[in-house]
Protein backbone atom coordinates (compact mmCIF):
# COMPACT_ATOMS: atom_id res chain seq x y z
CA UNK A 1 0.00 0.00 0.00
CA UNK A 2 1.40 3.32 -0.87
CA UNK A 3 2.21 5.65 1.71
CA UNK A 4 0.46 8.84 2.91
CA UNK A 5 1.02 12.15 4.70
CA UNK A 6 -1.38 13.55 7.02
CA UNK A 7 -2.00 16.67 9.48
CA UNK A 8 -4.82 18.08 11.46
CA UNK A 9 -5.45 21.25 12.51
CA UNK A 10 -8.07 22.84 15.35
CA UNK A 11 -10.76 24.74 13.72
CA UNK A 12 -13.34 26.97 16.02
CA UNK A 13 -16.48 26.17 14.69
CA UNK A 14 -19.11 23.16 14.80
CA UNK A 15 -17.60 20.19 12.72
CA UNK A 16 -21.03 21.52 10.41
CA UNK A 17 -19.59 24.32 9.32
CA UNK A 18 -16.38 22.80 8.44
CA UNK A 19 -18.21 19.93 6.30
CA UNK A 20 -20.02 22.72 5.33
CA UNK A 21 -17.23 24.68 3.30
CA UNK A 22 -15.21 21.40 2.06
CA UNK A 23 -18.64 20.63 0.53
CA UNK A 24 -19.49 23.82 -1.52
CA UNK A 25 -16.64 22.69 -4.36
CA UNK A 26 -18.17 25.85 -6.20
CA UNK A 27 -16.67 28.59 -3.84
CA UNK A 28 -12.46 26.32 -3.90
CA UNK A 29 -11.39 28.76 -6.19
CA UNK A 30 -11.90 31.47 -3.25
CA UNK A 31 -10.06 30.21 -0.79
CA UNK A 32 -7.82 27.12 -1.91
CA UNK A 33 -5.47 29.05 -3.87
CA UNK A 34 -4.41 26.36 -6.20
CA UNK A 35 -8.00 24.94 -7.41
CA UNK A 36 -9.04 27.75 -10.53
CA UNK A 37 -12.24 26.31 -11.12
CA UNK A 38 -14.41 23.42 -9.86
CA UNK A 39 -17.22 21.98 -11.14
CA UNK A 40 -19.36 19.04 -9.94
CA UNK A 41 -20.76 16.48 -12.57
CA UNK A 42 -22.55 14.32 -10.33
CA UNK A 43 -24.45 14.17 -7.26
CA UNK A 44 -25.37 11.54 -4.69
CA UNK A 45 -28.88 10.87 -3.65
CA UNK A 46 -28.12 13.20 -0.59
CA UNK A 47 -27.45 15.89 -2.93
CA UNK A 48 -23.79 15.62 -2.24
CA UNK A 49 -21.01 16.06 -4.75
CA UNK A 50 -19.96 12.35 -5.95
CA UNK A 51 -17.96 13.36 -8.69
CA UNK A 52 -15.91 17.00 -9.27
CA UNK A 53 -13.62 18.03 -12.04
CA UNK A 54 -10.94 20.44 -10.93
CA UNK A 55 -8.62 22.85 -12.49
CA UNK A 56 -5.25 23.11 -11.10
CA UNK A 57 -2.67 25.56 -11.08
CA UNK A 58 -0.40 24.78 -8.78
CA UNK A 59 2.87 26.82 -10.46
CA UNK A 60 5.17 23.79 -11.76
CA UNK A 61 1.94 21.39 -11.58
CA UNK A 62 -1.28 22.51 -13.90
CA UNK A 63 -3.61 19.53 -14.14
CA UNK A 64 -6.97 19.11 -15.09
CA UNK A 65 -8.77 16.53 -13.00
CA UNK A 66 -11.59 14.26 -12.06
CA UNK A 67 -11.85 13.31 -8.41
CA UNK A 68 -14.63 10.54 -7.33
CA UNK A 69 -16.11 11.41 -3.25
CA UNK A 70 -17.37 9.19 -0.72
CA UNK A 71 -19.12 10.41 1.93
CA UNK A 72 -19.23 8.75 5.35
CA UNK A 73 -21.88 10.03 7.84
CA UNK A 74 -21.79 14.08 8.14
CA UNK A 75 -17.92 13.63 9.60
CA UNK A 76 -16.13 12.19 7.04
CA UNK A 77 -15.78 12.60 3.24
CA UNK A 78 -12.68 10.62 0.91
CA UNK A 79 -11.71 10.71 -2.27
CA UNK A 80 -9.71 8.94 -5.57
CA UNK A 81 -8.71 9.71 -8.60
CA UNK A 82 -10.81 9.19 -11.59
CA UNK A 83 -8.95 10.45 -14.20
CA UNK A 84 -5.53 13.39 -14.79
CA UNK A 85 -3.56 13.80 -17.19
CA UNK A 86 -0.61 14.37 -14.52
CA UNK A 87 -1.72 11.95 -11.74
CA UNK A 88 -1.41 8.55 -11.84
CA UNK A 89 -3.32 8.53 -8.41
CA UNK A 90 -4.89 11.25 -5.53
CA UNK A 91 -6.59 9.76 -3.04
CA UNK A 92 -7.13 11.87 0.05
CA UNK A 93 -9.78 12.71 2.77
CA UNK A 94 -11.37 14.92 5.49
CA UNK A 95 -12.09 13.43 9.08
CA UNK A 96 -13.66 16.05 11.48
CA UNK A 97 -13.94 15.19 15.13
CA UNK A 98 -15.87 17.56 17.32
CA UNK A 99 -13.83 19.18 20.76
CA UNK A 100 -15.41 20.53 23.59
CA UNK A 101 -18.82 21.19 23.72
CA UNK A 102 -18.60 21.05 19.72
CA UNK A 103 -17.98 24.37 18.74
CA UNK A 104 -14.13 23.38 17.72
CA UNK A 105 -13.23 20.68 15.57
CA UNK A 106 -10.05 18.93 14.79
CA UNK A 107 -10.02 18.08 11.29
CA UNK A 108 -7.43 15.61 9.92
CA UNK A 109 -6.24 15.49 6.15
CA UNK A 110 -4.87 12.45 4.82
CA UNK A 111 -3.25 12.55 0.90
CA UNK A 112 -1.40 10.28 -0.99
CA UNK A 113 -0.46 11.62 -4.66
CA UNK A 114 1.61 9.93 -7.56
CA UNK A 115 2.78 11.34 -10.32
CA UNK A 116 3.35 10.55 -13.76
CA UNK A 117 6.73 11.98 -14.22
CA UNK A 118 9.18 9.83 -11.77
CA UNK A 119 9.76 11.98 -7.97
CA UNK A 120 11.58 10.75 -5.52
CA UNK A 121 9.80 9.40 -2.84
CA UNK A 122 10.73 12.20 -0.17
CA UNK A 123 9.96 15.31 -2.60
CA UNK A 124 6.37 13.40 -3.00
CA UNK A 125 6.06 13.42 0.37
CA UNK A 126 7.22 17.17 1.22
CA UNK A 127 4.54 18.35 -1.67
CA UNK A 128 1.56 16.16 -0.10
CA UNK A 129 2.86 18.06 2.90
CA UNK A 130 2.84 21.59 1.63
CA UNK A 131 -0.21 20.50 -0.14
CA UNK A 132 -2.18 19.35 2.92
CA UNK A 133 -0.65 22.73 4.68
CA UNK A 134 -2.01 25.53 2.19
CA UNK A 135 -5.58 23.50 2.22
CA UNK A 136 -5.93 22.85 6.30
CA UNK A 137 -4.77 26.57 6.47
CA UNK A 138 -6.87 28.04 3.96
CA UNK A 139 -9.94 25.56 5.42
CA UNK A 140 -9.14 27.22 8.73
CA UNK A 141 -9.33 30.66 7.32
CA UNK A 142 -12.51 30.23 5.27
CA UNK A 143 -14.62 28.13 8.26
CA UNK A 144 -13.61 30.97 10.77
CA UNK A 145 -14.44 34.19 8.80
CA UNK A 146 -17.90 33.03 8.79
CA UNK A 147 -17.82 33.51 4.70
Amino acid sequence: MAEHTSSSITIEAAPADVMGVIADFARYPEWTGEVKEAEVLEADDAGRASKVRLLLDAGAIRDDHTLAYTWTGDDEVSWTLVKSQMLRSLDGSYLLKPLGSGDRTEVTYQLTVDVKIPMLGMIKRKAEKVIIDRALDGLKKRVESGA
